[in-house]
């Protein structure tokens, strides 16, 4: 900011300062030649020159005078477009974060989706992919959200060629590294991260919105960041933009995937403006049994606390901005938004509150997990792991630990809520139940498959190694996003969850093939 407000006298420190950061030592090495040293004043006058042109305003996402529960972008509005669709089976995919290894992998899961054909019992036949009720998306996971989010089966058309086979990181750098960008990248408030959402905003989003996700009978996408000020997850939904008092419909998807792809240090924070306080914010109903008591339903104790650290959101006079990371640092697998979701809906039931668990037989969730596991040769040596390999250790470890642990968590949940039925069902038998107990066994009647759509779950050891090997990146060679592809609908097609899912629901389903051959048909 300095730079753009003080003028040429001050250039050349900040100057510095950007090429430092930016490490860019050819720049220096070529200073020091005899003939480019003499030009040095002439050369600094046309980088100040290009870097006071580059000077621009942060992007504000706009402020809410008034909120309506009925519109904006949320899982209440639109679940209105989809009634008259299959209300027995709730079908969520939630993609997790890792670059582009993510996105095709996501990519491929949505293809497989698409190419299953649907016949229940009732007559219904409907693509499995039309029947995806939520998805949830982190990081490299986000990107492929949104864009079916946007595009629907369009996407399918050219998102290969758009994004996923494109060298998108060495356009980030290139436009890191160009003077023009420098003014823009001293902004206060911009770094790189809105530099990238520029460039997804060309190749990808189109200069759309959250408006335009609205339509028709799109599933639920929900988003994630991380507020980096607390650590917490960070869902661009309206319910949050509530409580910041600002209109989540104007904000570019753009840069919502920027910040929930801002891995900390290689990009910067993308900064929000909290307006919380402002608007007459009213918070939904089901909301206030879980934060407005001093001892809150017990299956939904994470869920409290997350809804306890969004309400302090509200507070936009002591927090006027909020500073976005990578979801990956909160919630790699996008597993959290799915887990507290189920805890809600089930503390509600236990209240004797009318939920979509009502109907629901089934709830069917695909964990689309690119989580890597690189093969290493430290424990075959003496020498000490470089210090890029520990840092890079130590922030992936807890990571993925916590990924293990929320989808184990989700496996929990089924096992205990088909215990409890177990024992609910045969206290009916011997009659005469106690109000408390009749109240301890409300339990959900719906049944949780939990699709693990993973590496270690190929049999192909062959093709497990080459996709551990994958690193974290917004470049990849082309087979090997179509490798990841291919993957994807493998492990749904084995996964045995998947399996006793069609069975459970009396479904005949007939797969189109991916390329040649025909259709398979399974029972």
């Amino acid at each position: 900011m300095l730079l753009c407000a003080s003028g040429p006298s001050y250039a050349l420190a900040p100057l510095l300062y950007i090429m430092a950061r930016d490490r860019i030592p050819a720049l220096i090495t070529l200073c020091r030649q005899p003939m480019i040293r003499s030009r040095i004043p002439s050369l600094l006058l046309v980088i100040v020159v290009a870097v006071l042109s580059g000077c621009a305003t942060r992007p504000i996402n706009p402020p809410l005078e008034w909120v309506d529960l009925k519109g904006g972008f949320r899982y209440e509005t639109r679940w209105q477009h989809r009634i008259g669709y299959d209300t027995e089976n709730i079908i969520i995919l939630a993609f997790s974060g890792g670059g582009t290894r993510a996105a095709a992998f996501a990519y491929g899961a949505l293809e497989a989706l698409r190419r299953m054909d649907l016949i229940f019992p009732t007559g219904l036949n409907i693509r499995m992919l039309d029947e995806v009720d939520i998805i949830t998306g982190v990081s490299g996971g986000a990107f492929t959200a949104l864009a079916y989010g946007l595009y629907g089966d369009k996407l399918f058309n050219d998102y290969e060629q758009r994004f996923l086979k494109r060298d998108v990181q060495g356009e980030i750098i290139a436009r890191t590294l160009n003077p023009a960008n420098w003014g823009k990248l001293w902004t206060t408030g911009w770094g790189r991260s809105e530099l990238a959402a520029e460039l997804y905003d060309e190749i990808l989003f189109n200069g759309a919105t959250f408006a335009d996700l609205d339509h028709g009978a799109s599933p639920m996408i929900w988003v994630a960041a991380t507020d980096i000020t607390t650590g917490s997850r960070f869902v661009f939904s309206q319910r949050i933009f509530d409580i910041i008092c600002s209109d989540l419909n104007a904000l570019p998807l753009s840069r919502a995937a920027a910040a929930s792809s801002a891995v900390p240090v290689v990009f910067s924070p993308v900064a929000i403006n909290n307006y919380g306080g402002t608007c007459n914010k009213i918070r939904p109903a089901w909301v206030a049994p879980f934060v407005d008591t001093a001892e809150p339903p017990r299956p939904a104790a994470r869920a409290v606390r997350q809804l306890q650290g969004e309400e302090a959101y509200g507070d936009g006079v002591n927090r006027p901005y909020l500073h976005l990371v990578d979801g990956a640092v909160s919630d790699n697998v996008g597993m959290r938004s799915v887990l507290m979701s189920l805890e809600i809906l089930e503390a509600l039931q236990e209240s004797g509150v009318r939920t979509r668990l009502d109907t629901a037989k089934r709830i069917v969730v695909f964990i689309v997990n690119s989580m890597s596991s690189p093969t290493t040769k430290w424990d075959q040596s003496e020498s000490i792991p470089g210090v890029l390999n520990i840092l890079g250790k130590a922030a992936g470890t807890p990571i993925d630990s916590y990924s293990y642990e929320t989808i184990e968590l989700l496996k929990d949940t089924a096992a205990r809520w088909r215990t409890l039925r177990m024992i609910r069902d045969w206290a009916a038998l011997k009659g005469n139940k106690p109000p408390a107990v009749a109240a301890a066994l409300r339990v959900p009647d719906a049944e949780i498959y939990a699709i693990d759509v993973s590496f270690p779950a190929l049999d192909d050891k062959a093709e497990l190694h080459f996709l551990n090997q994958l690193p974290t990146s917004f470049m990849l060679p082309a087979e090997a996003v179509d490798r990841l592809r291919a993957a994807a609908g493998t492990l749904i097609m084995a996964s045995p969850e998947f399996q006793r899912f069609v069975r459970d629901a009396g479904i005949k389903l007939i797969v189109a093939p991916a390329a040649g051959g025909n259709p398979a048909t399974a029972r």
